[in-house]
């Protein structure tokens, strides 16, 4: 199928396993694909190097980067130095959600589709490891898509959009094996949150160890690049 017969997609992409994983469903399912990535004033900026290095080469169409400074309204572990990442589980909703993050993101995605005339966005969110965040779970995407019809111009003149979730019920066991079914190269991904200019991981914080346990769980060996002292990785690399 030519790229100009594809369904188009947009499909959000950190730069992480979980979206990479997704970008991969997507086109194997046959859209064609149109990465976005927010430069958010996110600490872990690797992830936006991982991010281009992903869309590369699991083929999207393009992979724009959007600024904006979810640090100036601050809040999170993830956008304010003043707030440190934590190294083991908090109860309730940790300090690494990011306020409306997923909205803020959700809605760029949507307002892309409808210039590229794509009916469908892609999400990687999670309800099984999500970490307790309000933002990842499968009634908040079933709430977001009908406001994708009440919000736009196309969903007022009848057509609709999809969100798709296609991990939000998956283990991260189960999505390791996906994506390595599928050909992702998680060595190219950057999940940590306090990851060095380098994109190593710390093997610390609760994205470390939520990965390092899909791999070892999956059966299948860890690729991440871990920094000297990191400790999640059961083959770490320098």
């Amino acid at each position: 199928m030519s790229r100009d017969a594809e369904r188009k997609a947009v499909v959000l992409l950190s730069g992480g396993l979980d979206s990479a994983t997704v970008l991969a469903l997507a086109r194997r399912q046959g859209y064609a694909c149109h990465a976005l990535s927010l430069d958010y004033g996110q600490r872990h900026r690797a992830e936006l190097e991982a991010a281009r290095r992903v869309a590369q080469a699991l083929g999207a169409v393009e992979h724009k980067v959007i600024a904006l400074d979810l640090g100036a309204i601050g809040g999170s572990a993830l956008t304010d130095p003043a707030i440190a990442v934590p190294e083991q589980p908090t109860r309730g909703i940790p300090p690494t959600y990011v306020p409306a993050r997923n909205t803020v993101f959700l809605s760029l995605a949507l307002g892309w589709a409808e210039v590229l005339g794509a009916r469908d966005l892609f999400v990687g969110v999670n309800a099984v490891d999500y970490s307790g965040y309000p933002d990842c779970r499968p009634e908040y995407i079933a709430a977001f898509e009908r406001l994708c019809k009440l919000a736009t111009r196309v969903g007022v003149e009848g057509e609709d959009f999809t969100v798709h979730a296609p991990l939000i019920d998956m283990s991260k066991a189960d999505i390791v094996r996906t994506g390595t079914g599928l050909g992702v190269d998680y060595g190219l991904t950057v999940s940590c949150y306090a990851a060095d200019a380098q994109g190593r991981a710390c093997g610390r914080c609760d994205a470390c160890r939520l990965r390092a346990r899909g791999f070892a769980e999956a059966g299948l060996p860890d690729p991440t690049h871990y920094q000297p002292d990191g400790g999640a990785g059961t083959t770490q690399q320098a």
